[in-house]
């Protein structure tokens, strides 16, 4: 008797992660030697806690994205792979070992992110001034991008944050206004446009992220690239969504690259300088190109 294959059904193959989202394992000299400073100078960095598909091909590049304020989360996204809780207190001596690492890694071009630190009274703001100040002093030629927290409307904190030289400043939307109370429950889409538009005001290079394959329509990614023009942006990145465990939001759905390619091109039509979007895009993915 001949048994006949076995068919998947629709649900299981939305499921299973298509071969364009396949990379590579981190391997190779530079990468080493990124994993050894990072150790050496006990530094944490988004793309071990946000588990970033990249971090096998930026390693490998001798960059790395720091992230700053601690590894503990005081807010409770469905889509973070970071810890959630009451973080310890910071770390005043952290903007002079980040700085440091960064000299011996020669970086060119330096992104730094952090958790939320909605308990401190202001956002963290002053680590974040210090750090940037820091790098700049031992190492001028180094550009910066700061991907910073909603600092929900304490607009001295944000001058702040953003006032000490770094030359592109990103906060993430992540996803469509739909969603926000599912995906970002502790945060407020149009507050966030506001942060967008007031570091435009500042005079600062605006730069956002948003996530795909959460449940969103076309429809939407498209009004939210037209709210993001309208606020002042930039840059945008769009990627894939990738589920960190079964306890996070689950990926409703694989987004083909053809949409991305889409949805580039409909971001530059509408106004946007750059935009980076594909299944692997991240928020800090060839960030150096968006520096001028």
């Amino acid at each position: 008797m001949i048994e006949l294959p076995v068919i998947p059904s629709e649900t299981e193959r939305k499921k299973k992660r298509p071969d364009w989202l396949r990379v590579k394992l981190p391997i190779g000299p530079e990468y080493a030697k990124v994993r050894k400073l990072v150790d050496t100078y006990k530094l944490h960095t988004i793309c071990e806690s946000g588990n970033c598909p990249n971090m096998g091909e930026c390693w490998g590049a001798g960059t790395a994205t720091f992230m700053i304020l601690g590894n503990v989360c005081t807010r409770s996204c469905t889509f973070c792979a970071v810890a959630t809780g009451r973080p310890n207190e910071y770390d005043t001596d952290e903007p002079r070992r980040v700085a440091e690492a960064i000299v011996l890694m020669k970086v060119k071009h330096a992104v730094l992110t952090s958790v939320n630190r909605d308990e401190l009274k202001d956002r963290g703001a002053d680590i974040w001034y210090q750090t940037v100040r820091a790098i700049k002093e031992v190492s001028p030629e180094t550009t910066i991008e700061t991907l910073i927290p909603d600092v929900k409307g304490n607009w001295d904190a944000l001058i702040r944050m953003i006032s000490a030289g770094q030359e592109v400043v990103s906060h993430n939307m992540e996803t469509v206004e739909r969603l926000y109370r599912r995906v970002r429950p502790q945060a407020r889409y149009e507050r966030s446009l506001e942060q967008i538009q007031r570091t435009k005001d500042f005079g600062k290079r605006t730069k956002s992220g948003i996530m795909l394959g959460l449940g969103e329509t076309k429809d939407e990614v498209l009004k939210a690239i037209d709210d993001l023009v309208a606020h002042g942006l930039d840059i945008l990145t769009l990627g894939q969504y990738l589920q960190p465990t079964k306890m996070h939001h689950e990926v409703i759905e694989w987004i083909h690259p053809e949409t991305f390619a889409l949805y580039k091109e409909e971001g530059l039509q509408r106004g946007l300088k750059y935009v980076e979007s594909g299944p692997l895009v991240r928020s800090s993915y060839h960030a150096e190109r968006h520096v001028f």
